[in-house]
């Protein structure tokens, strides 16, 4: 994610820290010494935040540890003000694997509070327990109560939090994963809006988390739309057939002149038949603005983006794409060039099935 910071990885997975997060240490520093407490007190109070998502890492990877029990990999954790987001290369498709990712993460919380009451109670009077606040109070006990919350308050059913997630792989059961994923979605929605109203009237961080839940709950049901349009489809139901192509010695005056000249964005760089990367419009922007405009396509292309063949999986090849960051593939049968795949062309079908889907109901 841009603008984070990376920490560091653990079990294979890097994990970095949204810049955003400073103004939440920032806040909460500022809190404390407006309450008229003393520096000492008031950097207490951010240690208690960076102890709280700390948790909020160990729930993260409760998820991404129990996915890769699954074969699915975790990309990466973000920190961010409003909770952490750990970012799989893949959902599971079993519904029964997505309940069991989903609640590990809730129950890491559970674990953590219940280790913590485990201690607390042959150390501290039972009436610590209730007097405990926000920003004042024993340090264990307001960490046990908040993995509480975190735990209760990740089950509440706004997809795609935990608790809407379990919700959709709960409904995915009985009604499919597209149908399942549309009425979770609305009911994450709805729930936004409540969110989004509490946030006015009450705790203004509550209009963030609905923004959060509204927007991706908007996302995670196109994406399922996506893949439930292009299911059974291959790369060649998709692919771009009327293309230009690039040398290695053809300099960055002729790429620019090709982009200009037509609606091709990126293009494939071929010698002696064979291709050999993409020249892809942002790297080539970004040579410009470097004064690279001599340069050659060689030295810009991307060689990351590998080809794929016409009769590949749609779907597989839209993970793939997603996975690797290449918004377009060249397309091989054999040795020969046949087209490119962009997510423009996969937007593009199905948006058009899509269509020809509510035209077939509208007249049916």
């Amino acid at each position: 994610m841009k603008w984070s910071l990376k920490l560091g990885s653990f079990a294979g997975i890097r994990v970095y820290l949204h810049w955003t997060f400073v103004l939440l240490l920032g806040w909460i520093l500022f809190s404390h010494l407006g309450q008229g407490h003393e520096w000492a007190e008031a950097w207490r109070g951010v240690g208690f935040i960076i102890a709280l998502f700390g948790c909020v890492l160990l729930h993260e990877f409760g998820h991404a540890l129990t996915a890769k029990r699954y074969g699915i990999r975790t990309r990466d954790i973000t920190l961010l003000p409003i909770g952490g987001i750990a970012r799989l290369e893949r959902l599971p498709e079993n519904p029964r694997h997505e309940l069991w990712v989903t609640l590990a993460g809730p129950a890491v919380n559970v674990v953590i509070a219940g280790v913590l009451f485990a201690v607390l109670y042959f150390v501290y009077p039972v009436n610590e327990f209730s007097q405990a606040r926000l920003l004042e109070g024993n340090f264990l006990v307001r960490l046990m109560w908040v993995n509480v919350f975190l735990g209760a308050f990740n089950l509440l059913p706004a997809f795609p939090m935990d608790g809407g997630r379990v919700l959709r792989a709960l409904l995915s059961m009985r009604l499919g994963r597209a149908r399942a994923t549309r009425l979770a979605a609305s009911i994450g929605q709805g729930m936004a809006i409540v969110f989004g109203i509490a946030g006015f009237f009450g705790n203004p961080m509550l209009i963030f988390i609905a923004i959060f839940v509204y927007l991706g709950a908007e996302a995670e049901a196109q994406a399922v739309e996506t893949t439930s349009f292009i299911g059974g489809l291959q790369v060649r139901d998709a692919m771009m057939t009327r293309f230009r192509t690039l040398r290695p010695e053809d300099s960055l005056e002729t790429a620019i002149h090709e982009l200009l000249a037509g609606s091709q964005q990126d293009f494939p760089v071929v010698a002696d038949g064979s291709v050999g990367g993409i020249l892809r419009r942002n790297d080539l922007v970004q040579a410009l603005a470097q004064g690279r405009r001599e340069a050659c396509v060689i030295e810009v292309m991307c060689r990351e983006c590998r080809t794929v063949t016409a009769s590949d999986p749609l779907d597989k090849t839209l993970e793939r794409m997603s996975r690797e960051g290449c918004a377009t593939l060249a397309v091989m049968e054999g040795s020969q060039l046949v087209g490119l795949l962009t997510l423009e062309n996969i937007g593009e079908l199905v948006m058009v099935k899509s269509a020809v889907a509510k035209g077939a109901v509208s007249t049916g």
